[in-house]
């Protein structure tokens, strides 16, 4: 892909990203359910539970000291909610045509990323979702998301994740694998599976489900992205009266498909984003996790630092 077409690639989306949004119709109103029990200020959300004390507990489960990679390869093949891609484009300055650098003919290769930062393993930031254009902790579209990258709530504010993790194995809770697409864990559920693992899910956790549904379908697109098994509105709920700092699992959207509160859209990422600031981790790698028994381990995550990201390609690791 030439690099006159990534250009004019991004031009059109900035231009289109333009069009719409000054389109879109806020109320004004400011809802009562969008205020930041961090102040007004707040821009990292659940990720302020976190302390030193948490990273030390989490360390101490560390036995074995076997890492699990937690993230899968990104590639123009992998499956994508919507439009998304990614495209490479690697050039060889000063060497091509056989030339070269110096009296030594030194060569390099370069490299230029075009991709939607919502692409395989990801983490979802808080300006990722909002309700009526309203986001955590009320602030309004109109007001942040710029083309250009936002203002607000960009990824760059989450600090360094160390802390606890708790593996849910859902193949187990209903004897299926994959569990089957459609099937919502509540309460009931992810307090029953915690139960038979011996876990309890506390402040500051990040809980993982494991289904099953990315390890079986991911090599069939329609299927792996037609509807998945996860996480219902109810236990969304559950999970922040926890006080977790984020979700995740291994399919393409965390929550549910189709969803469980009719004819409502993303009900679980309004749930978590916008309304509680916790943060939402697709396209999880679990099966290595699950087929070693493992329920809880030290989980460790650093964010993109690219100012004004909504989200992005994260590589989040397990350490046992």
């Amino acid at each position: 892909m030439p690099l006159r077409f990534i250009a004019a690639s991004l031009a059109a989306a900035t231009a289109l990203f333009s069009v719409t949004h000054a389109g879109a119709q806020e109320t004004g109103a400011t809802p009562d359910w969008c205020g930041s029990q961090w102040g007004p200020q707040d821009q990292a959300g659940a990720a302020n539970r976190l302390t030193s004390e948490m990273a030390k507990r989490a360390a101490g489960l560390v036995t074995t000291g076997k890492t699990y990679a937690l993230s899968i390869e990104s590639n123009a093949k992998t499956p994508a909610f919507g439009d998304r891609g990614i495209r490479i484009v690697v050039n060889q300055p000063g060497s091509v045509g056989g030339a070269a650098l110096g009296s030594n003919r030194a060569t390099y290769n370069d490299d230029f990323l075009a991709a939607h930062m919502g692409i395989g393993t990801q983490i979802d930031g808080l300006g990722h979702a909002g309700q009526d254009h309203v986001y955590y902790n009320c602030n309004k579209a109109s007001d942040f998301a710029q083309a250009g990258g936002l203002t607000k709530l960009g990824i760059e504010h989450i600090p360094p994740i160390a802390t606890r993790g708790i593996l849910l194995d859902m193949t187990e809770h209903y004897g299926a694998d994959p569990v089957p697409a459609g099937t919502a864990f509540n309460a009931q559920d992810i307090e029953a599976q915690a139960k038979s693992q011996g876990v309890e899910i506390g402040e500051g956790d990040v809980v993982l489900f494991h289904t099953g549904w990315m390890q079986a379908h991911i090599a069939d697109a329609a299927t792996f992205l037609g509807g998945e098994p996860g996480l219902g509105y109810e236990g969304a709920q559950y999970l922040a009266s926890r006080g977790v700092v984020a979700v995740g699992a291994d399919n393409w959207g965390v929550e549910v498909s189709p969803g469980d509160r009719g004819a409502e859209a993303m009900s679980v990422h309004l749930e978590l984003l916008a309304k509680e600031g916790i943060y939402i981790l697709e396209y999880v790698k679990t099966e290595e996790l699950a087929a070693d028994d493992v329920s809880e381990f030290m989980f460790v995550l650093g964010t993109p630092k690219i100012t004004g990201l909504v989200q992005g390609i994260v590589t989040p690791v397990a350490i046992r």
